[in-house]
């Protein structure tokens, strides 16, 4: 077993050094429009909507539903039965004692387990299905290596290795195993910003906080920008990288005592890779818009638009939404996208897709 778990960490290694070592320039591909913009009109789901402060992650499985609250003051994740949205359980008690979480970042379902990662305790927890079948109770956790800075996101690359985005700037990953201890970095950061990436890398890593999704059918991992409006496509199986680069750029930041503070707009809020292709919440408003609807008190929290890339990283399809929202959950072969929307007391929506697929 020991063999087989090397072998996975050294393949995943090698494809990531190899799609990272080009130089950004030869990797970056820049995307305008769209050929296709299309607007779509959400439902309301009905849930009990005393549960949520800020939801902020929905991720549906089989007959569950699991929706993360980044503000919660009692439970950071919550479950329900689907597709009715039947409340069950709630899961992952706030506190600072054994068993409880800390700060919730994300949450993603593998099987019939759902991982949660609770940066503030630098873990990633572990929730299986209860006895009675309908509540998670927690399981496992993976206390992640000190070496690795405050961890904001994470998938599972197989079931003995997490990938971390690398927030010290000396890398853009960090590989770590189910112990949590640190295996290796890898990668860079794909900027075209020479100084910053000489002299300013954990600012500049700030400034490039990514979300990221992979999917391990198809081998794809995708790292979207908060800032900026940048989308990575990593294919692990052919050990392809491109980099895409829409009318916003990179993100833009000035470095004040070591921080990366944002001058530009906002960038992406979440990211999905399906089977067929890459679904990416864009928000794309400047930080000035954004005092000025604060002041105003107009501002509304979340993106309006849904991008649609193919798994090469190539322009398909934005939707244009009637909400503002931050997570997604994408059901291909429904025509669906469970949405989040911290505005609005009903905050789960749905729509139905109405994109057009042609053969790529």
């Amino acid at each position: 077993m020991y063999f087989i778990i090397k072998i996975h960490i050294i393949v995943l290694s090698v494809l990531l050094l190899s799609s990272c070592a080009s130089k950004p320039t030869e990797a970056s591909v820049a995307y305008g429009d769209f050929p296709q913009t299309i607007a779509l009109k959400g439902t309301t789901v009905p849930v009990d909507t005393a549960l949520f402060r800020y939801p902020f992650r929905i991720r549906v499985q089989g007959d569950k539903v699991a929706v993360m609250d980044l503000h919660s003051t009692d439970h950071f994740c919550h479950l329900f039965h689907y597709p009715d949205f039947r409340y069950l359980a709630s899961l992952g008690k706030r506190g600072e004692a054994p068993g409880e979480v800390l700060s919730s970042e994300n949450i993603r379902w593998n099987g019939e387990f759902l991982w949660l990662l609770d940066a503030g305790k630098s873990e990633i927890n572990r929730y299986g299905v209860s006895l009675s079948g309908d509540s998670l109770s927690r399981q496992e956790a993976v206390k992640i290596d000190e070496e690795v800075l405050r961890a904001l996101d994470f998938v599972q690359y197989d079931d003995s290795t997490f990938i971390i985005p690398d927030y010290s700037g000396d890398s853009r990953f960090c590989l770590i195993n189910r112990k949590g201890h640190l295996l290796r970095r890898v990668g860079t950061i794909p900027t075209g910003n020479a100084d910053a990436l000489q002299n300013a890398r954990p600012a500049l890593a700030q400034a490039w906080r990514s979300f990221i999704d992979y999917n391990p059918r198809n081998g794809v991992l995708a790292a979207v920008t908060q800032l900026g409006e940048v989308l990575e496509v990593y294919n692990l199986k052919d050990s392809t990288h491109v980099v895409c680069i829409g009318p916003h750029g990179e993100p833009e930041f000035k470095v004040s005592e070591g921080y990366g503070i944002p001058t530009g707009i906002m960038g992406f809020n979440d990211v999905q890779v399906t089977d067929k292709a890459i679904y990416a919440v864009f928000n794309g408003i400047s930080f000035k818009k954004i005092m000025q609807n604060v002041r105003k008190d107009t501002f509304a929290d979340g993106g309006q638009y849904i991008y649609v890339f193919s798994l090469q990283g190539e322009p398909l399809c934005k939707y244009v939404l009637d909400h503002y929202i931050y997570g997604i959950s994408v059901n291909e072969s429904e025509g669906i996208i469970y949405a989040t929307d911290v505005n609005q007391d009903d905050p789960i929506i749905k729509y139905k897709m109405k994109y057009k697929r042609r053969e790529i």
